[in-house]
């Protein structure tokens, strides 16, 4: 069920593999998408699964989730937080979440785009990022961080999760020089030596800048056949999540 999982004092948090779920192939089986041609009622009992055993006591009704749009919203999560969708989740759209409430569990979902998660566990303030080519260009990291920091979070660590990496995600040329011009440290080359872009790299030069430690839990999506990849499957690709949650 999980790619990683770490504990920071109160916070909890963890990325998941694809495995340990109900979907049938090809989304075999722990698909958290919500859509993208799978059952929908899989994928349902899929977020029920996580839930029982990530946080047991909250139940899949402290999820927070995001329609993500590869953009720079950042979402509040509280007790005025987003309104709830048809399958009862605090929801939104964007591609941030943060909260200061404990028992809320905040996820983004990931194919190849880098999920980070976030913590001042002093503060008790948490946050989450989905962050893709577009997320480097936009500045969805820093409107996180500076959103955290509006709850009042200082010190805050970053956990950086499974996401394609430099050698596999090639590009053509002008859309590196477009990313690399926002965010010159993405900039990269295949294990074949064409264009690509480093996604962890630029998510953890973002990080560095503002000033935020960061722990490397990644692994390359398109290299692992335990993790779900757009770039490598397509339409046919689940979604894996990063989530994390104050347990007090």
């Amino acid at each position: 069920m999980y790619a990683a999982r770490a504990t920071s004092g109160p916070v909890e948090l963890a990325f998941t593999d694809r495995h340990g779920g109900v979907s049938r192939a090809p989304f075999d089986s722990l698909n958290l998408g919500w859509s993208g041609g799978d059952d929908a009622e899989a994928m349902a009992e899929n977020h029920q699964l996580l839930m029982a055993d990530f946080a047991p006591d909250d139940g899949v009704e402290g999820l927070a989730e995001l329609g993500q749009v590869h953009g720079r919203e950042v979402l509040r999560v509280g007790l005025e937080g987003p309104r709830h969708d048809v399958h009862g989740h605090l929801h939104g759209i964007g591609d941030g979440l943060v909260t200061d409430q404990p028992r809320v569990t905040l996820s983004v979902r990931s194919a190849d785009c880098a999920p980070v998660l976030l913590a001042d566990p002093e503060a008790g303030v948490i946050g989450a990022c989905h962050c893709g080519r577009a997320g480097v260009v936009a500045g969805i990291v820093p409107a996180t961080v500076a959103a955290m920091r509006d709850l009042g979070a200082t010190t805050i660590t970053a956990w950086v999760g499974p996401h394609v990496c430099g050698r596999c995600y090639e590009v053509p040329q002008q859309m590196q020089d477009d990313v690399a011009a926002t965010e010159p440290t993405a900039r990269a080359t295949t294990s074949w030596g064409t264009p690509s872009l480093d996604l962890g790299a630029g998510v953890a030069a973002q990080l560095g800048r503002e000033d935020v430690r960061v722990v490397d839990l990644s692994r390359c999506t398109i290299e692992s056949s335990d993790l779900f990849s757009y770039r490598r499957d397509g339409a046919l690709s689940g979604r894996q999540a990063g989530v994390i949650r104050r347990s007090r």
